[in-house]
C-alpha cells in the first residue's frame, strides 16, 4: 500500500532558518521539497568527492578479494584514509604506466646488445657518428651491398623477419640509407631493467599504503556519509524560498500521517515558527513510501526497476507479485533448477546479512516456484519422470506441451483482466464510478465472450455464442464502451472517441494475450536443451568406466550451468516485461520518481525508524 501523507508549507525568520533544519533532521520523520535544486560550484565538487568515494568502495571490494591481500594497519580517520588513496591511486596508475613503458623500451633495446652511451658520446665528439637503422631482412640482403659501398655498415641482431643495423658516419652527413632510421638509444635494456625494477619497489610502497586504505574502508565509508549529509543539508537549504526582502523562508515538508503527531509536537514547541498542516491535492508533487506485508515486500525490489506508483493511485505490489513467481517458476520449469535457486536463496539469507535478506526470499519464492512447476511438467535437471518407471503411475497428471501453452494464454488472460479489475478500482477512487464503466463494459465484453467459448464444452449450452444471455452480455458491454467512455460529453463525441478506442483496445488486447506465449516457449527452450546436455553427457562419455563417469559430471556441469544462467536470465526478465508493459498498462499504472525520503542523520537509516 501507499503509506497516507500529509503536507507541510512552514514560514519562519531566515535567522532561525539553519537551527530548524538542523532540528528537522534530528527528528528525521519530514521530506523536505527539493524539486528545482541547481548545485552549486561546491555542490558540484562534493558531488565529485562521492563518487570517488564509491570508486574507492569498488576498487577495495576487488582488492579485499584478492588472496594474496594483507591488510595493512588502518589509518586514524576516514579523512586521512581517503586523503592517501587518492594520492595511491594517482601514484600506483602513474608507476604502473611508467614500468610498463620501461619494460617496453627495455624490450625494444634489446636488440643493440650491450653498450656503453657514453661511449658513443665520446665517438661522436671525436667524429665518429653512429647512425641506427633497421630493415626487413630481405631488403637489407638486397641493398646492403650498395649501402657498405658509400658507408660503414655492421650487422647488429635479426629479429621478428627484421634486420638492426648501423652505420658510422661522419658527424651531420646527409644518409641516402633507404631504411627506418632510428633514435639513438640512450640507455641499454639493462639500464631500462633497472629502472622497471626500482619503478616496482616503489609501487609495492604504494600498494601497501592501499592495503591500509583497503583496512580503513569502513571510516572511509563514515566519511563518506558526513559528506552526503553536508550535501543533503546543502540541498535542502537551497529549496527554501526567499520572502519579505529575505527575512523571511517558506518551505515545504512531508510527513507519513502516522508520524503527523510526532512533527506537530517538534513544531509546536519550535519558536516563532508558523505552519499549515493540509491533505496532498493531485496537483502536488507528493513523495511515495510504500508498507507492505513480509511477502509483498520482497517484489518492491522488482517493482524498484520500473517505477513507484504515483501517490493517489494504488500500489499494484501485492498484485504483481504472486504473477511474478509464477512466471519466473513457468519460464525456469524444471525441478532441479528450482532447487537450486531455493538454496542459493537460503545460503544468501544465511551468508549475506540484512542487506541481502530480500533478494534472498525473492530468490527462494521464485525457486519454490519453479520447483512446482518442475513437478507440473515432470521435469528434474532435464529427466522427463514420466519416462521412469517410479512415475509411471503418475503419468497422465504431468502437463503436455499443448496444455502447457493453453496455461500460458490462460495465465495472461487472468492477469490482464485482473489489471482491468484493478483500474476499475483505482479510477472509481481518483475520479468515481462513472468513470470506470467504459472498463467495465470491455471487462462484461471478454468474459462473456471468454464463457460463451468454452461453457458449452463443460455441457452449459444456456450460454452459447447465440444465446440471448451472451448477446445481452455483449450488448450491454459494447453500449458502456462506446456510449460512457467520457462521462458529461456529447453521445455522438462518446460513439466516436469509443470507436476509436476500441479499435486500439481490441489490436492492443490481442498482442498483450500473445505476449504470454513467451511464458511458454521460454520454459519449452530451456527443458530442451536440459535434456540435450543429459543425451551429450551419456553419449560422449567413453566406455572405460571411471574416465567415462568423470566425462559425464563434467558435461553435465558445464551443461547444466550454461542452461541454468541462460534460463535464469529470461526468467528474471520476460516476467517483468510482462508485469511492466502487459499488467501495467491494463491496471492503469500511473509512475512517480519521488521516493519519501526523510531528512536525517544517517544513523537514522533503518526501515524501521522510517516507518514509525
Amino acid at each position: 500500500m501507499i503509506v497516507p501523507m500529509m503536507k507541510y508549507d512552514f514560514v519562519l525568520h531566515y535567522d532561525r532558518y539553519e537551527d530548524f533544519l538542523e532540528r528537522l533532521r534530528e527528528l528525521g520523520l519530514v521530506d523536505i521539497t527539493t524539486t528545482g535544486w541547481e548545485p552549486s560550484e561546491d555542490d558540484r565538487q562534493l558531488l565529485v568527492q562521492i563518487e570517488q568515494h564509491r570508486q574507492a568502495a569498488r576498487r577495495f571490494e576487488e582488492l579485499t578479494a584478492r588472496k594474496e591481500f594483507v591488510p595493512g594497519e588502518p589509518f586514524a580517520t576516514g579523512k586521512e584514509a581517503f586523503e592517501r588513496y587518492r594520492e595511491a591511486a594517482r601514484e600506483i596508475e602513474s608507476l604502473t604506466a611508467r614500468i610498463a613503458r620501461a619494460r617496453k623500451e627495455a624490450d625494444e633495446l634489446a636488440v643493440w646488445g650491450a653498450f656503453n652511451p657514453d661511449k658513443l658520446a665520446r665517438l661522436e665528439e671525436a667524429g665518429v657518428e653512429l647512425r641506427f637503422f633497421s630493415a626487413y631482412d630481405k631488403d637489407f640482403g638486397d641493398r646492403v651491398a650498395g649501402w657498405r659501398e658509400s658507408y660503414l655498415i655492421e650487422e647488429i641482431a635479426s629479429r621478428d623477419g627484421v634486420t638492426y643495423f648501423v652505420a658510422v658516419v661522419p658527424p651531420g652527413t646527409d644518409v641516402a640509407i633507404d631504411a627506418q632510421e632510428m633514435r639513438r638509444p640512450e640507455a641499454t635494456r639493462d639500464d631500462k631493467r633497472r629502472e622497471a625494477e626500482s619503478l616496482e619497489k616503489e609501487l609495492e610502497e604504494w600498494n601497501r599504503q592501499l592495503a591500509r586504505c583497503a583496512a580503513s574502508q569502513d571510516a572511509i565509508a563514515e566519511h563518506e556519509a558526513s559528506l552526503r549529509e553536508r550535501l543533503r543539508f546543502r540541498q535542502v537549504h537551497s529549496s527554501g524560498r526567499a520572502e519579505a526582502d529575505g527575512s523571511l523562508v517558506l518551505l515545504e515538508g512531508w510527513a507519513t500521517r502516522e508520524t503527523a503527531d510526532r512533527v506537530d509536537a517538534m513544531l509546536e514547541e519550535y519558536p516563532d515558527l508558523f505552519y499549515l498542516k493540509s491533505d496532498p491535492t493531485p496537483d502536488d508533487d507528493t513523495p511515495v513510501l510504500l508498507k507492505n506485508n513480509r511477502f509483498a515486500r520482497l517484489f518492491e525490489l522488482i517493482g524498484g526497476f520500473y517505477s513507484l506508483p504515483r501517490y493517489g493511485t494504488m500500489d499494484l505490489t501485492p498484485y504483481f507479485g504472486p504473477f511474478y513467481m509464477i512466471f519466473f517458476g513457468f519460464c525456469l520449469g524444471d525441478g532441479g533448477y528450482g532447487l537450486i535457486f531455493v538454496l542459493a536463496g537460503l545460503l544468501m539469507r544465511w551468508k549475506g546479512g540484512p542487506k541481502l535478506r530480500q533478494a534472498a526470499g525473492l530468490t527462494v519464492w521464485c525457486g519454490a516456484a519453479t520447483v512446482l512447476f518442475g513437478l507440473l511438467t515432470g521435469s528434474f535437471f532435464g529427466v522427463q519422470l514420466a519416462g521412469l518407471p517410479l512415475f509411471a503411475q503418475f503419468r497422465e497428471y504431468f502437463l503436455s506441451s499443448e496444455k502447457l501453452f493453453n496455461l500460458a494464454i490462460a495465465l495472461g488472460l487472468i492477469q490482464i483482466l485482473f489489471g482491468m479489475a484493478l483500474k476499475v478500482t483505482i479510477i472509481s477512487r481518483q475520479f468515481g464510478f462513472r468513470y470506470a464503466l467504459s472498463t467495465i463494459g470491455w471487462m462484461i465484453v471478454i468474459v462473456s465472450t471468454l464463457a460463451a467459448m468454452f461453457l458449452p464444452d463443460l455441457g452449459i449450452r444456456q450460454f452459447s455464442m447465440g444465446s440471448a444471455a451472451y448477446l445481452a452480455c455483449l450488448g450491454a458491454g459494447l453500449f458502456m464502451m462506446l456510449f460512457l467512455n467520457s462521462p458529461g460529453k456529447n453521445p455522438l463525441a462518446n460513439f466516436g472517441a469509443g470507436l476509436w478506442n476500441t479499435y486500439n483496445d481490441v489490436t492492443g488486447l490481442m498482442s498483450d494475450v500473445l505476449s504470454y506465449i513467451r511464458l511458454f516457449a521460454i520454459g519449452l527452450s530451456g527443458g530442451v536443451l536440459a535434456l540435450v546436455f543429459n543425451d551429450l553427457a551419456l553419449g560422449l562419455s567413453p566406455d572405460i568406466p571411471v574416465v567415462g563417469l568423470l566425462v559425464t559430471i563434467i558435461i553435465l556441469l558445464i551443461g547444466h550451468g550454461i542452461n541454468l544462467f541462460m534460463s535464469s536470465l529470461g526468467s528474471f526478465v520476460h516476467p517483468m516485461r510482462l508485469t511492466f508493459v502487459e499488467f501495467y498498462k491494463n491496471a492503469g499504472f500511473e509512475g512517480s520518481q519521488r521516493p519519501f525520503e526523510p531528512f536525517r542523520h544517517n544513523k537514522h537509516n533503518d526501515r524501521t525508524q522510517k516507518l514509525n
